[in-house]
């Protein structure tokens, strides 16, 4: 059950419909998400979250699709049911099928697993990665 009430497009402020507009022309779709509703709720949190995907979606350096896999790996590791489903249909529609989820949920699984064992053992980190890092600045 949702912690706000969903601002209905036939509700919303011209500005907040303007938004609307804007993410249903870029994202493709003919509704307005129920995340983008609730946070209408608080325009000032929908205007900054909308400018600041579209500044990060923009980036072409990282194609659109590979953009939805990394998604999907967040959000699986933050177990959030409602960004799953969105960007796994927007995964599949830019070309996603059953053998590359399946590839990047074992990609997930392994790297989670590695990450809570370096947590839980608190290791120090490598020289040779630091300097790694250090080198690419």
């Amino acid at each position: 059950m949702p912690t706000v009430r969903y601002v209905e497009y036939n509700d919303a402020s011209p500005e907040v419909r303007a938004i609307y507009d804007e993410i249903m022309f870029v994202r493709t779709l003919d509704f307005v998400p129920n995340f983008y509703k609730a946070l209408a709720s608080h325009p000032a949190t929908l205007r900054r979250f909308w400018e600041n995907l579209k500044t990060v979606i923009a980036s072409r350096r990282i194609d659109p699709l590979m953009q939805e896999l990394i998604a999907i790996a967040v959000c699986s590791v933050t177990n959030c049911s409602y960004c799953i489903a969105s960007h796994m249909k927007a995964a599949r529609t830019l070309g996603m099928d059953d053998e590359m989820l399946g590839e990047l949920l074992s990609i997930v699984s392994v790297f989670s697993d590695t990450s809570r064992l370096a947590a839980g053992y608190q290791m120090e980190l490598d020289p040779q990665f630091a300097e790694a890092n250090l080198n690419h600045v």
